[in-house]
């Protein structure tokens, strides 16, 4: 099993360079932080562009389920998590 702090540091680069965060450093992201609103305020246009960089790069599909997805996508750590559990590549 690899490392899962590496793994959401990767997720962090993913975050930044997939939705072109000028602003924002992988390493001022932090793990447990909400992805959306009051966290990093993104929003479900970048919730689908993520999906589509996480199908391709990790060979993960998310749920069609709206509250499961949401809970996918709560922080880079529980994003992290289903990452490690579902990746394919």
């Amino acid at each position: 099993m690899s490392d899962p702090t590496a793994l959401e540091l990767e997720l962090k680069k993913m975050i930044v360079e997939a939705l072109v965060l000028e602003d924002v450093a992988p390493e001022e992201i932090e793990s447990d932080a909400p992805l959306f609103v009051e966290g990093l305020g993104l929003d479900s246009i970048d919730a689908l562009e993520l999906a589509m960089v996480l199908e391709e790069r990790y060979g993960v599909t998310l749920s069609e389920d709206p509250d499961e997805n949401r809970q996918i996508f709560e922080s880079v750590r529980s994003l992290a998590a289903f990452v490690s559990d579902h990746r394919t590549q």
